[in-house]
């Protein structure tokens, strides 16, 4: 028998761990691509985002009280809609979420040192590794450093916010880039990549205390909490930058807050690293779920008999991710990160819809609104996503079949 995660978490760890996941390096980089493809109807994008991730949110929350073991929307998949569908939603989140650690990392070293690339490639990787050891100690380890460097992420939020309204009114002009109907749903699809992290509660639901009670709770807090800070960072740099200044900078945080700059910088850092930390924690937990299955390798199943952790799986995740950060710039991802989990997250609405009564905690036209969100969104991310998605998910779906048979 595969030995089972400890049950460690409460409310309040699991609300921190989701708020790590989506307050992180998004906060700091989604906002100038969606502004490119918005405009001044930025707002009216994340507003879009917010709704289909409350749709999904509830979606997960109400199947991990159904399912309170790890693995997520894969094992959702696989107990109501079939194994292929759980595995079409594992092998998106993994992909995905693996190409996000990267560019997490990637992000770190890019704020933390301004040296030359391959002295922020090292540094990268050793933030890759050194997570990842934290993680092998222990889920509890992981929720209280979580919990510190949220913390310090909102501060410097608040900081740079406060900077901006209290200083002198930038001179902006508010004509920003063309918009259309297409571009604010292409800016809720690439703003979704910010909201994606209330996963990270249900695929650690195995290591959740009382998981029937604490994750509905905990995946709607940090999905509101999550959105208010959003808006406001997303509307303040708006306001201060305008549509057009927005898209074109790199740091538009950093840049309206003038002189607090630094603070901005330094809570990107703290922010990088929580979301990396997260994002490892949440990625070995499906690859456990799956290779117990045989969808990956079994010896990834393996369970650290004293910290009571998935140690191979976030081994093999901490190599994939350090080979990828020294030879590939994968900072440009959040596409196709978006484009693999508004597919994690169809497959999750399809699934809540089918559960009967007695499992129910929210009306069915949700998981339909969600469903039709996450399709909408997809197919209205750039085509260069859509088209690297759809090719990396056919291999999966190819590579197993050929193993299967």
């Amino acid at each position: 028998m595969t030995p089972a995660l400890a049950r460690r978490l409460g409310t309040g760890d699991a609300v921190v761990i989701g708020l790590g996941s989506m307050i992180g390096a998004g906060v700091f980089a989604a906002f100038p691509p969606a502004a490119r493809a918005a405009g001044s109807w930025l707002l009216l994008g994340l507003l879009f985002a917010a709704v289909v991730a409350y749709c999904n949110a509830v979606s997960s929350a109400q199947l991990a009280a159904a399912y309170p073991v790890s693995g997520g929307t894969y094992v959702y998949g696989r107990e109501r809609l079939g194994d292929g569908w759980g595995f079409a939603a594992g092998w998106s989140f993994v992909i995905g979420k693996t190409a996000s650690c990267a560019a997490m990392a990637l992000t770190f070293a890019s704020y933390a040192i301004t040296g030359p690339w391959w002295a922020q490639r090292l540094l990268a990787v050793a933030a890759v590794l050194a997570l990842t050891a934290l993680n092998y100690r222990g889920v509890r380890k992981t929720a209280v450093v979580t919990r510190l460097l949220v913390a310090g992420t909102l501060t410097a939020l608040a900081v740079a916010v406060g900077a901006i309204l209290l200083g002198d009114p930038l001179s902006v002009h508010w004509q920003g880039p063309p918009t259309s109907v297409y571009g604010v749903l292409q800016a809720a699809g690439l703003l979704f990549f910010a909201f994606a992290g209330y996963a990270r509660i249900a695929t650690m639901g195995e290591e959740v205390r009382d998981p029937a009670r604490t994750i509905p709770r905990a995946i709607p807090i940090a999905l509101f909490v999550t959105v208010a800070v959003y808006f406001v960072v997303g509307g303040t740099v708006l306001v201060a930058l305008g549509p057009t200044g927005l898209a074109e900078t790199t740091a538009p945080l950093a840049v309206a807050a003038g002189a607090v700059g630094p603070v901005v910088r330094v809570g990107a850092v703290v922010g990088s690293l929580g979301a990396l930390l997260a994002l490892i924690a949440g990625v070995g937990r499906t690859s456990l779920a799956m290779a117990r299955n045989g969808d990956l390798p079994r010896w990834l199943s393996a369970v650290h008999g004293r910290f009571q952790v998935p140690h191979r799986a976030e081994i093999a995740l901490a190599a994939v991710v350090c080979t990828l950060v020294m030879t590939v710039d994968l900072r440009g991802v959040i596409g196709f990160s978006s484009f693999g989990v508004l597919i994690y997250y169809a497959i999750a609405n399809a699934s809540a819809y089918t559960q009967p009564a007695a499992d129910r905690r929210w009306p069915r036209v949700l998981n339909v609104l969600g469903l039709i969100g996450c399709v909408v969104l997809a197919v209205a991310l750039p085509p260069l996503s859509i088209a690297v998605g759809s090719a990396v998910l056919a291999i999966g779906l190819g590579a197993r079949y050929l193993v299967r048979r």
